[in-house]
């Protein structure tokens, strides 16, 4: 087992205090929006005590590497069969005080057609042109330690309608002229064809130009004049405060077509691929397959490739895909995506409580949020306080999470690992 030393992204929607906080250490002072826990060859952890290139005790290095010696060993002989020999999984630590970018993620079959497209056309990694920085896809899980806001795939059309039929008697009460744009959006909206109708608006929305910009001003001036928000106050508070952020995107208004979810604390939702998606505000722990792969489609001063994030959009409407936890025979609390690649698992331990077995299938990587823990394998034992991290070979399986004696309070960890076969 192996201590991780892991890289901080300081992108600019991150909190200042949040991930500090959570993992009792000094802020640096600028955003911290996420802590990556893993082996992706942008940001790999750092592996302590992993021995240098010839074997000498003490040496650092970066997970890929360390995983690259033996990939079976350290992964498992069924994990590289099925995803090759690289970690199948990425944890992130992920605090939002501005809202993400709108985006969804890319199929494996995109994800590699895309990557193989733009490796043959010459396109650099870090271009700001570039959609597809691996050939992986990206289907991911969010879990809130705070209350989390976020938009989330799309809500039925005749909602999104509703939304904006209110928006347009609102205008009226007003005495105000309607944009011309919300008549052509509640056409779009209006169609039988559910999918269609969420394309021709959506299509609508993300071409901008002077009419989406104008609509878009004209709707958060008469929100902001004290037009009533009714049964719509979540939707429509959104749209004032991204409007804020991001005045005149089509981002905006598109937020009106999604599902809009509040997660409290302990909850989770999963995100396959195809689904439109944007954080907003929280904290919490992100996992997902090894990948960067990112088509944005709003909310943004990057780059949008509209033609493909056409393409890779599933427009239909969907519940809010939440995921909750099963409890094993073992007290194992695990959150299982409907995605091979991962699967979280959290333990809490009281002080003097029984160890808890980790469900590791392959290799594990682990967190300490609250108190301190033993892991305890057969072959070695590691202990962890409050913030640090481990990863846990294939090979080192067993391992059982144990409170440590002495502590007056809790015992909080987030484990991944492979998901399991049912």
């Amino acid at each position: 087992m192996y201590e991780l030393e892991n890289v901080l992204r300081p992108y600019a929607w991150g909190s200042t205090t949040a991930i500090a906080g959570l993992l009792d250490r000094p802020a640096t002072g600028g955003p911290e929006a996420e802590l990556w826990v893993g082996a992706h060859p942008d940001s790999p952890s750092t592996a302590l005590n992993a021995g240098g290139a010839a074997g000498t005790a003490g040496g650092r290095v970066p997970l890929d590497a360390l995983i690259a010696r033996d990939p079976e060993h350290y992964l498992g002989s069924e994990s590289v069969a099925e995803f090759g020999a690289r970690l199948p999984f990425l944890l992130k630590v992920l605090a939002a005080e501005s809202p993400l970018s709108l985006q969804v993620h890319p199929t494996l079959d995109q994800a590699r057609a895309g990557y193989a497209r733009e490796e043959a056309a010459g396109v650099g990694r870090g271009a700001a042109t570039r959609n597809y920085k691996d050939d992986n896809h990206k289907p991911e899980m969010i879990f809130a330690l705070t209350q989390f806001e976020a938009l989330c795939g799309f809500r039925p059309a005749a909602q999104s309608r509703a939304v904006l039929l209110h928006i347009a008697e609102c205008f009226e009460l007003a005495g105000l002229e309607l944009p011309p744009l919300i008549p052509r959006l509640l056409d779009d909206l209006a169609q039988p064809d559910e999918p269609a109708a969420l394309r021709c608006a959506f299509e609508r929305l993300i071409a901008g130009g002077e009419e989406v910009a104008a609509a878009t001003a004209a709707v958060a001036a008469a929100l902001l004049s004290g037009a009533p928000m009714g049964s719509y106050v979540a939707e429509l508070t959104t749209v004032v405060k991204l409007n804020e952020e991001y005045p005149a995107d089509p981002g905006v208004l598109i937020s009106l077509l999604l599902n809009r979810i509040s997660l409290a604390p302990g909850e989770a939702v999963y995100l396959p691929a195809g689904n439109v998606h944007a954080y907003l505000h929280g904290l919490g722990i992100e996992v997902m397959a090894s990948s960067d792969n990112v088509l944005r489609g709003g909310l943004t001063p990057k780059f949008v490739d509209v033609p493909e994030l056409l393409n890779t959009i599933a427009f239909e409407a969907v519940g809010v895909p939440r995921l909750s936890a099963e409890t094993t025979m073992l007290d194992q609390e695990l959150f299982r995506p409907p995605f091979r690649e991962f699967q979280l698992q959290r333990v809490e331990l009281q002080p003097g409580a029984e160890p808890v077995p980790l469900a590791q299938s392959g290799a594990a990587v682990i967190i300490v949020v609250s108190g301190a823990v033993l892991l305890d394998s057969p072959k070695g034992d590691l202990h962890l306080e409050r913030g640090a991290s481990a990863f846990l070979p294939a090979a080192e399986a067993p391992v059982n999470v144990h409170a440590v004696a002495g502590a007056t309070g809790p015992a909080v960890a987030f484990a991944v690992t492979t998901g399991m076969k049912n």
